[in-house]
């Protein structure tokens, strides 16, 4: 059966954004030079292998983001606490915790250095 490996972000700082995403919880699993052009920085979950790659083309540091893409999402265990520890390191969310219908999970959307959005999901009650 074919699998999702990775889903890929054009970047403009690699220290800026790996910093963000090491907040979120992924960790810094390697970086792979692409010729003289780029770099590689595969970033994963807590045993989740690269799921994540963000890539840095030397010499550009902005990307139009088009209107296509809207995020990607990821879980929270205890939302509260997540977005409490991401305060601290400056992260803030667009809006406040909601939920999509009575009694459905809590979540709201953090944006990256670079403009991504990402969707915490509370998985707790």
């Amino acid at each position: 059966m074919p699998a999702l490996l990775h889903t890929c972000y054009r970047i403009g700082d690699i220290d800026r954004s790996v910093a963000f995403y090491e907040a979120l919880g992924f960790e810094e699993l390697r970086r792979m030079p692409i010729r003289d052009e780029a770099i590689n920085v595969f970033m994963g979950l807590p045993g989740d292998g690269a799921r994540l790659e963000l890539t840095y083309n030397f010499g550009v540091d902005s990307y139009d983001l088009g209107t296509g893409y809207n995020h990607i999402a990821i879980t929270s265990e205890d939302l509260d606490a997540t977005l409490a520890a991401l305060a601290e390191k400056g992260i803030e969310p667009e809006k406040p915790p909601y939920s999509i219908r009575e009694g459905g999970s809590r979540l709201c959307f953090v944006r990256d250095p670079d403009g991504y959005r990402i969707e915490l999901i509370e998985t707790s009650g």
